[in-house]
């Protein structure tokens, strides 16, 4: 037996789940991507190479096993409302108000956008990953990662009517 992955497989489960819900748009589907990820790394863990990055091959699992639901079901469309996934921590008050409101304008945008864009955005953005590892999760070039996540970018601004360069809704205070 190998390496065993399942200390840092819950570690990660976290950003998997954030992945998961990149994709599917629903918490609950993409819980469900998620435990079958962990189930097909767990039975192909002898596969896993010691000192390779989990995270990345575990993106790719979950990127696998998302086209392969794709295709089954025959198209992809959102299913439950991705609100019940999203809790913000803070004060009551006019200004928790306005970020929630803010961040429910920016995952209304985020989840308009296309697939394509939307895995790119979350690698690279929320879980950090280089252009090089986006790359090799998603199976694409590097410059393409590149011009995914700058279309995504533009395309959430422009849906939030940002000014180019404008950081946040709220930049002028």
């Amino acid at each position: 037996m190998g390496v065993d992955i399942r200390p840092e497989l819950v570690a990660l489960l976290p950003r998997l789940r954030r992945f998961g819900l990149s994709l599917a748009r629903s918490q609950d589907r993409a819980d469900d991507l998620v435990q079958a990820a962990c189930e097909r790394a767990l039975k192909a863990q002898d596969s896993y190479e010691a000192g390779t990055r989990l995270d990345s091959w575990m993106f790719r699992i979950m990127r696998n096993l998302w086209i392969d639901e794709i295709r089954k079901v025959g198209k992809q469309g959102p299913h439950d409302d991705v609100d019940d996934g999203l809790e913000l921590a803070g004060d009551d008050g006019v200004r928790t108000v306005e970020l929630r409101s803010e961040a429910s304008a920016v995952e209304r945008a985020v989840l308009r956008l296309p697939e394509e864009f939307r895995s790119v955005l979350v690698l690279v953005c929320i879980d950090e990953l280089s252009y090089r590892e986006a790359a090799e999760v998603l199976g694409i070039p590097i410059g393409t990662v590149m011009s995914r996540l700058a279309r995504a970018r533009r395309a959430i601004a422009n849906d939030l009517g940002l000014e180019p360069g404008q950081r946040s809704i709220d930049a002028g205070e």
